[in-house]
């Protein structure tokens, strides 16, 4: 039986370095480790297991990288979020790049398609 729990303890593990493998890849440097946010589909958490090993798994990743981490589940998707608060100097950064993203969006959706 000890084998057994060795092989899950193992696979439990590198589910964690996985899960903080992809929390890390989302984050952009310039906002400094906050606005963490994973969505996870249908498909990833076949591939990962059990919902509860996954969301327990998120957790302690989130906790590796300092977030204060929450997750949902909508529609088949997980998401895994960082909820803590933000600086106001990053949530400005963050601020001002949404809105020069969503005045390029605008200035492309008026040009004439040709």
């Amino acid at each position: 039986m000890p084998v057994k729990d060795e092989l899950a303890r193992r696979r439990y593990e590198k589910l964690i370095d996985r899960l903080e493998s992809m929390m890390r890849a989302v984050l952009r440097p310039e906002h400094q480790g906050y606005y963490g946010q994973l969505i996870l589909g249908s498909d990833d958490l076949a591939e990962m297991g059990e919902l509860k090993d996954v969301r327990r798994a998120a957790l302690e990743a989130g906790r590796r990288l300092g977030w204060k981490t929450t997750t949902h589940l909508v529609g088949g998707r997980l998401f895994v979020i960082d909820e803590r608060g933000v600086p106001e100097e990053i949530e400005r950064l963050a601020g001002d790049a949404a809105g020069a993203a969503m005045d390029r969006a605008w200035q492309e959706g008026r040009r004439p398609r040709g």
